[in-house]
């Protein structure tokens, strides 16, 4: 067992953040259920059921449930960072709501970044939540969870980005032959104009500046707490 430092909470904040996690924890372990299940249906019979008309309920509500987290940290109710926060959630949120549910589903949703996505969403998220979920209830988490909290990243988060990127790729092949889509174009009454192309385009190089920092990012947190005598002696 690993004792993992955490806030001190109210009850009804203690409840409230308990509730949410253990909900994700059991929503995304669903999605990995429902992932796992396609596939083996889809080995053994001629089922007409895609990965997306399965899995797209759960993750609507799963995916953009985590908008509550720029919140969380917004408000002081967790210790984490809200330029961090935003940047993780954007790219999910940006994917789900701006690529999968805005194109056709012969686009994004039948892209191979699909599965690779969900894949690493899924297994990332049951084994985050299910860490927070026991460190706020205990203030214990099983050193197994813990290492996999801080390890497990580096292969499932380059994972899901390039699962991600995929899938806006062919969104952007999408919005480049049909230009109108979610487009306004001039002239209008209002002297604005929007692209969806470009803003895909914008999306997807900010993938540049953005993965190595975040990726980093993790790779001190997991120096930090799977070694931390090691952190004590870089500062002395």
């Amino acid at each position: 067992m690993a004792r993992v430092k955490s806030k001190k909470l109210g009850t009804f904040s203690k409840l409230y953040l308990a509730s949410y996690n253990l909900g994700q924890t059991l929503g995304w372990s669903y999605l990995l259920y429902q992932f796992i299940q396609h596939y083996l249906e889809s080995s053994s019979s001629s089922s007409d059921s895609t990965l997306w008309t399965k899995t797209k309920l759960p993750v609507i509500i799963f995916q953009n449930a985590a908008l509550l987290e720029i919140i969380h940290a917004g408000t002081g109710l967790v210790p984490s960072s809200v330029l961090v926060t935003l940047a993780q959630v954007f790219s999910r949120i940006m994917l789900v709501n701006g690529v999968l549910l805005a194109t056709p589903y012969t686009y994004a949703a039948a892209s191979i970044g699909l599965p690779l996505a969900l894949s690493a969403w899924s297994i990332t998220e049951i084994i985050r939540y299910s860490y927070y979920f026991m460190n706020i209830v205990s203030g214990f988490v099983p050193y197994v969870l813990v290492w996999l909290r801080y390890t497990a990243f580096i292969i499932l988060y380059p994972w899901g980005v390039t699962g991600e990127l995929l899938c806006l790729y062919t969104a952007v092949k999408y919005a480049n032959t049909n230009p109108d889509s979610w487009s306004y174009v001039l002239p209008n009454k209002w002297n604005f104009t929007f692209s969806y192309l470009y803003l895909l385009i914008v999306v997807m190089l900010l993938y540049i500046p953005g993965f190595p920092p975040l990726y980093l990012h993790m790779f001190t947190q997991r120096q930090k707490i799977l070694n931390p005598s090691a952190t004590v002696k870089k500062t002395n």
